[in-house]
């Protein structure tokens, strides 16, 4: 999976780098044709890259993220692709008005840690997500339904690692359309590589499980 063609991103320390999953998500948001006249909402915007690339095909875009060097990334992203985004820095999607999007776009944290806390600085604080690796998928599941206009959709991608059929069962409960779209298999990176003895002590890597599967859940607002 390569790369969208957005130029230059900048990133401030401890922002996590655009790499497989947000290019994977980029791919899979084109396809579904967000475009011109829609409201997105970019959760966990990191850099901003999703962002950026909902602007660029002429969507309204808000980004959120509660990380104040990822806004100031977003921000300073926007400024020098000269595209218009708001950028918020908050928690998830945590007052955001009910009805007000088209679609939700995510690539949270998601990867499983030793420690159910969530780190509040430091790079890990890109991608641990608590003893499961659900901390932020359980929220966003809970929360995206409500913001979501009549036929919304929500893309959200993650490891297969965080128990896919669980995503799928909470936002089905939710009264959304859900299922997975899209998988890509990926070596591992050097942050599974580093916990891999303790995944697989707990059963979320199985033994002989040498690669991860990235999916796409597509939800859709009945």
């Amino acid at each position: 999976m390569s790369p969208p063609a957005a130029g230059r991103i900048w990133r401030l320390p401890g922002v996590y780098a655009p790499q497989a999953d947000s290019f994977l998500l980029d791919a899979v948001m084109r396809r579904e044709g967000v475009g011109a006249g829609m409201d997105v909402l970019d959760v966990c915007t990191g850099t901003g890259v999703l962002a950026l690339g909902a602007a660029r095909l002429g969507a309204r875009v808000t980004a959120f993220d509660v990380s104040r060097r990822a806004v100031m990334s977003t921000r300073l992203n926007a400024l020098a692709a000269r595209v218009p985004i708001t950028v918020r820095r908050q928690d998830l999607l945590t007052g955001v008005p009910a009805d007000s999007a088209d679609v939700v776009i995510s690539n949270p944290p998601y990867v499983p840690s030793p420690t159910a806390q969530l780190p509040r600085w430091g790079a890990c604080r890109a991608w641990d997500a608590g003893i499961d690796g659900r901390r932020l998928l359980n929220r966003i599941c809970e929360q995206a339904p409500a913001v979501l206009r009549p036929g919304g959709l929500l893309l959200l991608v993650h490891s297969s690692f965080c128990d896919v059929d669980e995503t799928v069962r909470r936002l089905t409960r939710q009264g959304l359309s859900a299922a997975v779209s899209d998988r890509l298999t990926i070596p591992f990176g050097p942050v599974i590589t580093a916990r891999l003895s303790w995944l697989r002590e707990t059963g979320l890597v199985p033994e002989g499980i040498s690669r991860e599967e990235l999916v796409i859940v597509r939800a859709r607002l009945i």
